[in-house]
Formats: structure tokens, sequence, C-alpha cells
């Protein structure tokens, strides 16, 4: 299962970006969904994780700022950043874990997505 992002870029303080996220290759269900982001010498956090019921989960740094939305794809997923704060600023990746038409479980990231946040 092979996932490509997209989305991140420059923005000033105070604004917003949608990166996206699909999944490709042999997937037979999904179940979670989810964002995390690596800052210049700090470890990976997860930003954000959806289920398949819809439920969710934010870091309290980015909560009643960010929400992550599944696509009508099923195999797709947004997260939408808005009042972007400098402390934003990180390489963005998704991740998606299932099982494959195999009926084995994967769990898979993307590429990543810069996303800076700078006056």
């Amino acid at each position: 299962v092979q996932l490509q992002a997209s989305g991140g870029g420059l923005v000033q303080p105070g604004g917003s970006l949608r990166p996206s996220c699909a999944a490709s290759g042999s997937i037979l269900s999904i179940f979670n969904r989810a964002w995390y982001r690596q800052a210049p010498g700090k470890q990976r956090e997860m930003v954000a994780s959806i289920t398949n019921d819809g439920d969710t989960i934010f870091a309290d740094s980015v909560k009643g700022r960010f929400s992550i939305s599944r696509g009508d794809a099923k195999n797709v997923v947004f997260l939408q950043m808005n009042s972007l704060k400098p402390e934003d600023t990180a390489v963005y990746y998704c991740n998606i874990r299932g099982h494959n038409n195999n009926y084995a479980a994967f769990g898979s990231w993307g590429q990543g997505t810069l996303v800076t946040v700078s006056s």
C-alpha cells in the first residue's frame, strides 16, 4: 500500500492549509487514518486521527484549530489546519492502517509534506 501526501506549503501566521493523503494498492479495508508531524530536532508526534466510526483524537496543541476528515473515496484523508502558528511548522506525515486483499494488516506512511508557517 502506498500513500501520496500533498497540500503543504508556506503560509503566514493565522492562515490555513488543507493537506490531503491518498492511499493506493491492495486495500481491503481501512480502520484508521491519522496525521503526524515532525519538527526539526523533535520527535514525530500524532496530530490527529479518525476511525471508520468517525471517532477523532487531536493533540492538545491543535484542538480547536485542526480537523480531520475522510474523503468520499475511502482511501483519502484530509487535515484542515486553521489559525496556523509558527510552532506548527513541520513535515506532516499521513498514516493509514487497515487490511490488504490478503487479509493481512498493514500500516503505511506517506512521504511527508512540508508546512512552513512564517511571516
